[in-house]
């Protein structure tokens, strides 16, 4: 499954950054497009969640691993979780990075960057948690 899924993630790369988004054609946000993936698995927890929830849901729901292909990693701080991505390798994630909340659309996701790609986990050093869903 998860190679599946690692497939599907990739196909996604250069799409654009947009706060608060769900869609391909709009853009997605991190855990908006976090949730595209475990959707993809059957296993998005129910409702739109930001990646606090996320961080929450898998916490309480999932083991706690090491990095490896097909695990979700949480960035953040012990107030609160504000960043996520998708392990393809047991050194990169795919992410949807470089926005903010004034990145609701794709010219300002273009000034900032902003989209859909991969990067080694650890470019951030703020790593909270790193979990394996239950595919």
């Amino acid at each position: 499954m998860k190679d599946v899924l690692i497939l599907y993630a990739l196909q996604f790369v250069g799409l654009p950054y947009r706060w608060g988004g769900d869609d391909p054609i709009l853009g997605y946000d991190c855990s908006g497009f976090l949730q595209e993936i475990l959707a993809a698995a059957g296993i998005d927890p129910p409702y739109d969640q930001n990646a606090n929830a996320l961080y929450a849901h898998f916490k309480k729901n999932h083991e706690s691993t090491e990095r490896k292909a097909g695990a979700v990693i949480f960035y953040g701080t012990p107030k609160g979780i504000n960043h996520c991505g998708f392990f393809v390798s047991d050194r990169h994630v795919i992410e949807a990075g470089s926005g903010n909340n004034r990145t609701t659309s794709l010219a300002m996701a273009a000034r900032q960057n902003a989209y859909i790609r991969m990067r080694p986990y650890d470019a951030r050093k703020d790593i909270m948690g790193i979990y394996y869903p239950k595919y």
